[in-house]
């Protein structure tokens, strides 16, 4: 079942891609019905804020008219930065299912690992590597065509 979901946050994060944003997408689910879907706009928004996280936390607060998301679940393609995962914890989510751990600003293991801090009273259980092959590549397609671009902008102006 997890991988449903997570192949609708991938749809998500080709969205992100083909605007040019960090091809990260969410979904949120509750009791087996996605409430909510988003993906990078920080480009799109000029907002520093404007993480697939936040964004789908927000529209998942506006159907439920709650801010408590205590039986939901988040399907993110990437490991959330620190940021998104202090708005998880703060959010209630329930069970956090991630495709793919970001070794440089990852925040629910890889560099640190906000979830697991003892002082917070909401416990938020975490699952990573759900199409985890699929998460990388579209990452790593991203970037590979960012670096292209600047190549090309640089030839320009030289």
């Amino acid at each position: 079942m997890p991988e449903k979901y997570m192949k609708l946050a991938l749809k998500e994060a080709q969205k992100a891609f083909d605007k040019e944003e960090v091809p990260i997408g969410v979904v949120i689910v509750k009791d087996g019905k996605v409430i909510a879907r988003a993906h990078n706009l920080r480009e799109t928004k000029k907002q520093a804020c404007a993480h697939a996280e936040i964004l789908a936390i927000q529209k998942a607060c506006k159907k439920l008219d709650a801010w408590r998301l205590e039986d939901c679940d988040m399907y993110v393609t990437i490991e959330p930065c620190a940021m998104c995962a202090g708005a998880i914890m703060n959010a209630r989510i329930k069970n956090l299912y991630i495709g793919a751990m970001e070794p440089k600003f990852g925040s629910v293991g890889s560099k640190i690992n906000i979830l697991e801090d003892v002082i917070y009273n909401h416990e938020v259980t975490v699952t990573s590597g759900i199409c985890e092959k699929e998460a990388i590549k579209l990452m790593k397609d991203f970037f590979k065509k960012l670096r292209e671009r600047n190549r090309e902008k640089s030839n320009k102006n030289e």
